[in-house]
């Protein structure tokens, strides 16, 4: 039976959590009306700008299944079971992301995705999408939006407009929510490597590839078509960044002194380095997520976060299910339901936000550091030994449901007890002990 039919949502944004949500309001008995600013990507040909793929994980899966299009997508998605790292020599060895067969995360589409969850939310018959739309101006106090000419009255307004949203300077200015954007220093640029003559990947598919080297790196994610989209995470200035490498001497010597292995698989490099956009990596960290029962923020709009835990996405697609959850708590009280969303879950947002900076440090510099290696043999031990009380921290991000909050507090407990037994400063004994005493099951 269809629920019955409520009262209508604007949404601002048909990326990749707009069309999520909707669908999620839709199932409740709601109309929705998303207003997204570009040209309907499934009727002209869009240059993304963004990564053209994603890394997909249990958090996202889980949204993904609970609107019922996983199935739809999962022919689509390629598994990658580890990092496979890429020395200085040309050296590789994999790392694996857990212990478990199912421990992998996926490598999924972008495009492909959002195309699929905008069809997805119109065939509900309750959700309508208007391109060409872009937000100039909210008007918090009279619920009225503008859209450079065109206004249109809302009843609740959720953005998912990205780390750039309108509709997020509106709450700012009307309630003095705290709002802080921390520029990396660090911008990226997509390559590509093809397939082979064979039509064949020309590396395992079934990881993520990463070349660590130090101060930046280059990784790699398999497509369906066999190429890799490879993005260069790199300084934005500096003696080695994008300011000093340009030309085509440049950008070849960077490549054969840090990334000779790869270069000989990237014949259109220096046309790409070129010609394809550099991007700017940057953090937002803003609260509260909402004003009142009138507005509230998803995604990149309430949290932007940089790319190095794999979890922009997933964390977006999680933001609509704690949202339809606190939905179905509460029917009807909006207020209430953007109040608690806020109250729980921007230290969800704030603290993945802070994991995904720390992880880039780990990607690109400490993964060869035999400190880190024999840290990893160790969380990996303790997970075996005590699979309900440690699980990695990485584990815990993506192949758990625990709150991102949760997990950055007990990893930093989990980080303490590994190096204090790693110095000398406890036994084993000491640590299976703490670990036991101190460490709460997971559920």
């Amino acid at each position: 039976m269809m629920p019955s039919r409520k009262e209508n949502i604007t949404l601002i944004g048909a990326g990749l959590a707009g069309p999520l949500m909707a669908t999620y309001l839709a199932n409740r008995g709601y109309t929705v009306d998303i207003f997204e600013r570009r040209p309907d990507m499934r009727k002209s040909d869009l240059s993304a700008g963004r990564s053209i793929n994603l890394a997909l994980s249990a958090r996202g899966i889980h949204s993904l299944k609970e609107v019922g299009i996983f199935d739809q997508i999962k022919p689509t998605i390629i598994p990658m079971k580890g990092r496979m790292i890429h020395d200085l020599n040309g050296d590789t060895h994999l790392q694996p992301y857990g212990q478990k067969k199912d421990e992998m995360i996926y490598s999924v589409s972008r495009a492909q995705l959002n195309m699929d969850l905008m069809t997805r939310a119109e065939e509900t018959g309750r959700v309508e999408i208007h391109f060409n739309h872009k937000l100039k101006n909210a008007d918090l106090t009279n619920k009225i939006l503008d859209f450079g000419g065109k206004q249109v009255s809302f009843n609740q307004v959720i953005g998912c407009d990205g780390s750039a949203s309108p509709l997020r300077k509106a709450i700012i200015e009307k309630s003095q929510a705290d709002y802080v954007k921390k520029p990396l220093g660090h911008g990226y640029k997509e390559l590509v490597i093809p397939p082979s003559e064979n039509d064949e990947f020309l590396l395992d598919p079934n990881a993520l590839h990463i070349w660590p080297r130090g101060e930046f790196m280059l990784i790699a994610l398999p497509n369906l078509d066999r190429t890799f989209t490879c993005t260069l995470f790199f300084p934005m200035t500096g003696p080695t960044s994008f300011e000093t490498v340009k030309n085509e001497n440049d950008i070849t010597g960077l490549f054969k002194i840090y990334f000779l292995d790869a270069l000989e698989l990237m014949p259109t490099l220096v046309k790409d380095f070129q010609n394809n956009p550099t991007g700017n990596l940057a953090t937002v960290y803003c609260d509260p997520w909402h004003i009142t029962d009138k507005a509230i923020l998803l995604g990149d709009a309430a949290h932007a976060v940089v790319p190095f835990f794999g979890q922009g996405m997933n964390a977006s697609f999680q933001d609509c299910t704690v949202l339809n959850n606190l939905i179905g708590e509460n029917e009807g009280d909006w207020g209430k339901i953007f109040e608690k969303y806020s109250l729980s879950h921007v230290p969800n947002g704030h603290a993945i936000a802070d994991m995904a900076i720390e992880n880039y440090i780990e990607m690109r510099d400490s993964v060869n550091n035999p400190n880190f290696k024999k840290r990893r043999q160790l969380e990996l031990e303790l997970e075996q030994k005590f699979p309900d009380k440690f699980i990695p921290r990485y584990s815990m991000v993506s192949f758990h449901q625990i709150p991102y909050a949760d997990v950055y507090r007990r990893g930093a407990i989990q980080f303490d007890l590994m190096n204090k037994f790693m110095a000398g400063e406890i036994s084993v004994t000491e640590l299976h002990t703490t670990i036991l005493g101190q460490l709460q099951p997971i559920k």
